[in-house]
């Protein structure tokens, strides 16, 4: 089981932005923010659905090849709203929400392209998994 995952982002204001609408719809919000005296002077933030957050952004240079990070959606209503809400807030359209059956028959999907180019999906499993 994965404790938690994140990515380094080059605009740390710009991608906060974009996190904080883009996972609104799945229940997640900002849950932490490290100071940066512990960070090297660099902006860490954490998001997740409470109590704990499971998803960290870093100041740096982006991942090379961009990292693809998966959230998992409570309905297929999550996925439609997660796609709206990102490309509202800067995302780019890099597959628009649907069914995936190559997949499995009951993944749905959307999947958006963050700031720096890394691939961010919502995915609803639907009662296959």
């Amino acid at each position: 089981m994965i404790d938690h995952t994140g990515l380094q982002v080059s605009d740390p204001v710009r991608s906060r932005r974009f996190y904080e609408a883009a996972l609104a719809p799945l229940g997640y919000r900002q849950m932490m923010e490290i100071p940066k005296e512990l960070t090297g002077g660099v902006a860490v933030v954490g998001y997740g659905v409470p109590p704990k957050p499971d998803f960290w952004i870093h100041e740096g240079t982006p991942n090379k090849p961009a990292l693809h990070i998966a959230f998992r959606a409570a309905n297929q209503e999550q996925v439609d709203a997660f796609y709206r809400a990102a490309l509202a807030a800067g995302g780019r359209d890099n597959g628009a929400p649907g069914p995936r059956p190559h997949y499995h028959k009951d993944y749905y999907g959307a999947f958006v392209l963050d700031p720096d180019g890394h691939n961010i999906e919502a995915v609803y499993h639907g009662t296959g998994f």
